[in-house]
Formats: C-alpha cells, structure tokens, sequence
C-alpha cells in the first residue's frame, strides 16, 4: 500500500474492476509498479501480485484500475481465496500523481468490493500508507520483517542432517506434487504461503529467476520432510531464503537449521554478496533461528485490516 490522500480528489478520475487485464493494461500496470518501486525503494505488490497480473482470470482475484483522463495512475488487486481470512489487497499510486485523494478512492472501492472485510499490504510501512489506512479505518494487526546478512563472509559450521535424512535438489515435474502437499503442510496457518496451487508453482518455474539447483529436498527414506527454496535477485545482488519449510511431525530435529546452512551456502557459491529472507514477526521461535544465523531486520511490511 503506497499512496498519499491529504489533498483534494481531482476531476476525470475512475475505477474499473476487472477480473483479469489484457496485455495492454498488463504492461501500464507493470509500467506504473516500477514508476512507485524507483521512487519508494521497494514494490509495492508482491511477486504473487505481479504474478497474477498474467495469464488470465484466476478465481478470487478482482484487479482495480484508477485512471484520471484515460491514463493510469493507481492500481490495486483484491485476492479473495482464503477461506477463513478477510480478502487481502496491495495499492499503490503513481508518485506523481500522489496527494489528490487517489490512495483513499482506491482504499474506498476496496471496501466495498470486499464487503468491508479487508486486509491491505503496506510494504515498507511508509508513513503515507499508514496514515491511509488511519482514514480507511483499518488497525494494525501483522508484521512481516525483511532480515539479511552478508554472505561475503560466511563462516557457517557443516550443515548436520538428522539421522536417516538426505537431501537432493529439486526435479520439475516429479517433485511438485509432493513438494505442494509437504508446503501446504508447513504452513498450513500461513495465509499466502501455505494456499500455493500447481498453477502458482508454474508460474515460479516459468520465471526467468528459477534454478532448481537452488531448491533443495529433504528426504527420510522415500518421504519427502522439509525443502529450502533459494533465489537469486541479480539486479539487486541479493540472494533469497525464498521459501524454508520442514513438514509438521519432523520439526525439532535442527533440519531446518542444516537445510538453512546448505541453502546459505548455495546462494554464496552464486556470489551473491547478501542474503535476506521474510519472517513475521511474531514467530519468535524463527526470529532467534535468523539471529543466531546472522541475520538482522532490514524493513519491515505491515497489514492491517477492518475490526469485524
């Protein structure tokens, strides 16, 4: 959620609701998501979101596209699949079209698509977006921390599996089917991570980022246990803890901290000069695991959402 709303609204400005966007609106979106990035240090949409702006129609996702005199300047997407939680949405708004009421008009129709059950995004939590959210109504109730650490000196102990553990990285289309299960698994109470369908998966596998050389298994007999996904962000010169699970039943045995070290390891021998990983902030249990590891909080994204 990017967006300033303290002055007055300006003429000529609409929303279209649309449940997916042709290639021309794709583009204008993607056009309007680097415009906010180069200004604001981060993107404002995340790589679910930018995903989705692909592909066609996908069940749950509603894209909102705020123009004033037929050029775009806001965009929003609303993401309604979680069964139990309210719908989830990311906003931003050109950073030179800030400060005419853009933020709350797009923050006002996500409200009402979403029956005022909402959860919104702002990544950075930039002052603006929370004031948004003040005047939207919405409180805080999560925060998800942006951890690095240099790899330029990583001096990290051998990676010690549990007994009977091995691992091997992964194979494109044997794997997903086992992978998405144990995933699903892992992060049964997380919101995004834990819902991936094979369709997601493809998705990810189709991005020019994707090396299953950097996607380690981990596997008791023939039982797939745990996984660490890493991923290289070469612009940026940042290597990723993209995705760390290990399946409920096979915690506790310091396998997540062996498949840490091995991934670590990995995105070193890539020569990436960082590694940063996500983390809420209220897994405490994980927070010490990065500490211990190196790790420190570089930004922090906030949601917030309606009280009912």
């Amino acid at each position: 959620m990017t967006s300033d709303d303290t002055a007055p609204a300006v003429p000529a400005r609409s929303i279209d609701i649309l449940a997916a966007l042709n290639p021309e609106q794709t583009e204008a979106v993607l056009a309007l998501l680097a415009e906010a990035a180069r200004a604001d240090g981060q993107q404002a949409v995340s790589e679910q979101g930018r995903l989705q702006l692909r592909g066609g129609p996908r069940v749950g996702v509603r894209h909102l596209l705020l123009t004033v005199q037929d050029r775009l300047v806001g965009y929003a997407q609303l993401e309604d699949t979680d069964p139990v939680e309210a719908p989830a949405a990311e906003l931003v708004v050109h950073p030179g079209h800030r400060g005419h009421g853009h933020g709350r008009a797009l923050g006002n129709a996500l409200l009402a698509e979403s029956g005022k059950r909402l959860r919104v995004w702002a990544h950075g939590g930039h002052s603006a977006a929370r004031h948004l959210a003040q005047v939207l109504g919405l409180t805080l109730f999560r925060e998800l921390r942006q951890m690095r650490r240099p790899l330029t000196d990583l001096d990290l102990p051998e990676p010690k599996l549990p007994d009977g553990v091995s691992v091997r990285t992964f194979r494109p289309g044997q794997d997903d089917e086992a992978w998405l299960a144990v995933n699903a698994e892992a992060f049964a109470h997380h919101p995004e991570q834990g819902s991936l369908t094979q369709r997601d998966l493809d998705d990810r596998k189709a991005e020019p980022w994707f090396d299953p050389a950097g996607f380690f298994l981990a596997f008791r007999g023939g039982e797939l246990i745990g996984f660490h996904w890493t991923k290289i962000h070469a612009t940026e010169g940042l290597g990723e803890v993209y995705v760390l699970g290990v399946r409920p039943g096979a915690q506790g045995g310091g396998l997540g901290r062996a498949l840490t070290t091995i991934g670590l390891r990995h995105l070193a021998a890539q020569g990436a000069p960082t590694a940063m990983l996500y983390v809420d902030a209220d897994n405490k249990a994980a927070v010490t695991v990065y500490e211990r590891l190196g790790f420190v909080t570089h930004e922090t994204d906030l949601m917030y959402r309606t009280e009912s």
